[in-house]
């Protein structure tokens, strides 16, 4: 008897969610069929050669934390996870004057046991003075026992009755959660925020670990069409699901005009994209009504090329002013030239949108001069402006009730997205668990119960005192 023939799956979108998806039902002996719509993949995570500069740049900046244990078992599964440098601190560079250095506050892990193994360092950092420090420490002791709900407040709120000084407001909460969920305190749920602090400073110093990517993002996640074609299926790009209809035996999926068939689809897209899709069917009326309730929020990287090196720092995070974070591109991407290129990053940029790049550049070089010495003096050889307007969902209070499982009110048809009801926020960890969602769903619609999901990160230390 011969064997049965592997059912074949369309994925609708090359982000990390729809690769995950995609990679993940390969593994698994399906014939994946994955359509993406630019000429590249990694969707909001990728890279291009910019027309004008010459220059291979990404779209936005990416890190990831020793958390991520999903991303990470991706990296993984694709063989690039040696392309990832790891780092155990944060430096906080402070503001100078025109003559004087930047002053520098590194946050670091030591030997004591979590949730205290940052104590040192962080009780030792200039940049926040005695009292900040203990209003910070009081409000992180009480979000080690559990995780506060979604009570319709945002973060703000709750930071103002757990009495934060506006240092510490400024300097530590709103540096470490606008980067993690590019949104504004006041506009930030509160278990999402508590989420990031206890996962990244209070459940070991390995969940707390950034790693941040040595070479170009396309490099890393361009690998994923090896993947799946090496395992029988295929990855057409310049190619996008225009609409679907589902059958009694399958899907039927419109691609410029062609019309194929699937046993399943996996709708990987923005919840921006996703409405111009469906069916013209009964379900539409609530799903756009639940559409509806979510938001942008935007991201900002600026490139500056100069003609020497202008810090000896991988990265920084930027203390009181527009500018959150400095990425010294050159170094990371291991570039042996004079130069130095660095990559600025504004989460939650909304101030930004409507700024020419001429006046962001100008904004930018202003900023980073009053952290970087050696700055004043280089040359600024060519620059330039990426805005990701759509670059996240805007995390705020009450917004999970609307986020969507990965089942569709349409029949074999299901969904990945980093908005998608995953338990974790918008970022690279929350879009490849909903593709492994995805997957896992789908496949046990198909009688397999495979799982693909990689657990959290075990706490360590006193915090396994604590689930």
């Amino acid at each position: 008897m011969s064997e049965p023939s592997p059912k074949n799956i369309a994925v609708a979108g090359g982000g990390l969610a729809g690769l995950a998806a995609g990679c993940a039902l390969a593994n698994a002996g399906y014939r994946v069929t994955l359509f993406e719509r630019r000429p590249y993949l990694g969707g909001r995570a990728s890279s291009y050669e910019h027309p004008g500069t010459g220059e291979v740049v990404d779209n936005c900046q990416h890190v990831l934390l020793g958390c991520c244990t999903n991303l990470i078992d991706f990296y993984r599964r694709l063989g690039v996870e040696n392309k990832i440098r790891w780092y155990d601190h944060l430096t906080f560079l402070e503001p100078a004057g025109s003559a004087e250095e930047s002053r520098a506050s590194i946050i670091g892990s030591s030997s004591l046991p979590a949730p205290f193994h940052a104590l040192p360092s962080f009780f030792g950092a200039d940049c926040l003075n005695l009292s900040d420090k203990l209003t910070i420490a009081s409000a992180m002791a009480a979000l080690i026992s559990s995780l506060p709900h979604d009570d319709g407040r945002s973060f703000l709120d709750w930071l103002k009755q757990n009495r934060q000084t506006d240092r510490a407001i400024d300097r530590f909460w709103k540096t470490i959660l606008v980067s993690a969920l590019n949104e504004d305190l006041d506009r930030i749920s509160i278990p999402y925020a508590a989420q990031v602090i206890r996962e990244s400073f209070l459940k070991s110093a390995e969940a707390g670990k950034m790693g941040v990517p040595t070479v170009p993002l396309t490099e890393l996640y361009g690998v994923a069409a090896d993947y799946v074609t090496a395992r029988g299926g295929e990855v057409r790009l310049r190619s996008s699901v225009e609409s679907f209809s589902t059958h009694e035996t399958g899907v039927e999926v419109v691609t410029a005009g062609r019309r194929e068939r699937f046993d399943s689809l996996v709708l990987a897209l923005p919840y921006n994209g996703i409405a111009a899709i469906l069916p013209e069917t009964a379900p539409p009326a609530p799903w756009r009504a639940m559409l509806a309730h979510f938001e942008s929020s935007p991201i900002t990287g600026i490139h500056l090329w100069f003609d020497r090196q202008i810090s000896g720092l991988d990265h920084a995070v930027l203390l009181d002013r527009t500018i959150q974070w400095m990425f010294h591109k050159s170094k990371l991407l291991g570039r042996t030239d004079a130069g130095s290129y660095v990559e600025l990053v504004v989460s939650s940029s909304k101030s930004l949108v409507e700024k020419s790049k001429q006046e962001i550049v100008d904004l930018a070089l202003s900023e980073l001069r009053e952290f970087f010495p050696e700055a004043r003096s280089a040359n600024l050889i060519k620059s330039t402006v990426i805005k990701e307007v759509h670059a996240t969902y805007s995390p705020k209070p009450g917004i999970d009730k609307f986020r969507p499982a990965p089942q569709t009110p349409w029949p074999r048809v299901f969904l990945a997205g980093d908005w998608i009801a995953t338990g974790w926020p918008a970022t690279m960890e929350g879009a490849v668990r909903s593709g492994y969602l995805a997957a896992e769903t789908l496949m046990e619609s198909l009688g397999n119960n495979q799982k693909i999901l990689v657990p959290d990160l075990p706490a360590q230390g006193l915090m396994r005192l604590f689930r």
